[in-house]
């Protein structure tokens, strides 16, 4: 997922919208959804209002991660400046900020997001905490940084269950997603490394689970981001943003090899959704929405279409609720953002 941008903090308020009502609600408040908006309960747009900008926010609000909550209609959309979680539900015209960031439990950015099927809620901290993340805008600069968490794990009361670092080295924690085992596998952007999450006996721990730097050719920017599980449960696929690759771990041995794409562009691949075997590939600053059919192996896809997404957005991560994908509008592209801030069902608006 992502470019690593300014980093301070922010507000992330949610609401449906009319596309006639967007424009205008940053100023006259957050509207009603109306029934234009709607499809069978589900919103087109959430928009989302952010802190002002000021000596203590400059880079206004950058949003980054979505996780989708399917049994509870839940949403939630991690903020890059400040690592505050917000949580919303479909149907609903406001979302609330669940978690506050600015150093709450260690955190001061947050990436990607995901829920297991017990509503706890897993987030990943991308540099949080890396050594010169105050370079970054993330905490002062000069300041070590390394003893902050780069994982945490929720209950979906939002009580702290767990907040982790990876053994051995400083990682970009970047997208995260519960295998059929039920542990959450975290890719590392820094590196052809997947970290696996579990809770045992002895409580929660973070593990190395895979590392593909054999068959990988790490480069620099982002490497293995976005990552879903294969509709035979089998196996990851994990894209690798710098390169347009997309790479098949086998969740049995952590073997890996390259996805058979025929060549498809794939550049800037971010956020990845897996809906039964048709494969959405989010290309974040390419600003395309990549439609493949992937094999249920998912040893090979084979491209559908390629679509332009807005020009005015550079969307991220997305996931699939209630059988729309909601795409997170990043604003990564402004260096001092400004609202209106949306999630949105459309990519093309």
């Amino acid at each position: 997922m992502k470019r690593n941008h300014l980093i301070s903090r922010s507000l992330l308020v949610a609401t449906t919208a009319t596309a006639s009502l967007a424009g205008l609600a940053g100023l006259a408040g957050t509207p009603a959804a109306t029934a234009a908006d709607r499809d069978h309960g589900r919103a087109a747009t959430y928009l989302l209002s952010g802190d002002p900008v000021d000596a203590n926010n400059p880079a206004g609000s950058k949003f980054e991660g979505i996780g989708a909550d399917e049994k509870r209609g839940r949403f939630y959309v991690s903020e890059v400046t400040g690592g505050e979680i917000h949580r919303g539900k479909v149907g609903v015209s406001r979302a609330q900020e669940w978690l506050a960031g600015n150093g709450t439990d260690g955190r001061y950015t947050a990436r990607g997001v995901t829920v297991d099927d017990k509503g706890r809620v897993y987030i990943a901290g991308g540099p949080n905490g890396i050594d010169d993340a105050g370079a970054n805008g993330i905490g002062n600069p000069g300041t070590d940084n390394t003893s902050r968490p780069d994982l945490w794990v929720y209950s979906r009361t939002g009580k702290l269950l767990a907040a982790l670092q990876v053994p051995g080295k400083p990682v970009f924690l970047n997208d995260v997603a519960i295998g059929p085992d039920g542990a959450a596998y975290f890719t590392n952007s820094k590196d052809a490394e997947i970290y696996k999450v579990v809770r045992g006996k002895d409580g929660w721990k973070a593990t190395l689970w895979a590392d593909g730097g054999a068959t990988i050719a790490v480069a620099p920017g982002f490497n293995l981001g976005g990552i879903v599980v294969t509709a035979d449960q089998k196996a990851l696929v994990v894209a690798q943003g710098n390169n347009g690759k997309l790479w098949r771990f086998a969740l049995a041995t952590g073997k890996v090899r390259q996805v058979r794409t025929g060549g498809a562009d794939l550049t800037d691949a971010d956020g990845l959704v897996l809906q039964g075997n048709r494969l959405t590939v989010v290309r974040n600053f390419k600003k395309q929405i990549a439609t493949l059919r992937l094999s249920t192996d998912g040893r090979k896809a084979k491209l559908i279409r390629q679509r332009a997404s807005s020009p005015d957005r550079v969307l991220t991560t997305a996931k699939e609720l209630r059988g729309q994908i909601l795409y997170v509008d990043s604003k990564f592209d402004e260096q001092i953002a400004a609202g209106p801030y949306e999630i949105i069902a459309d990519p093309t608006r």
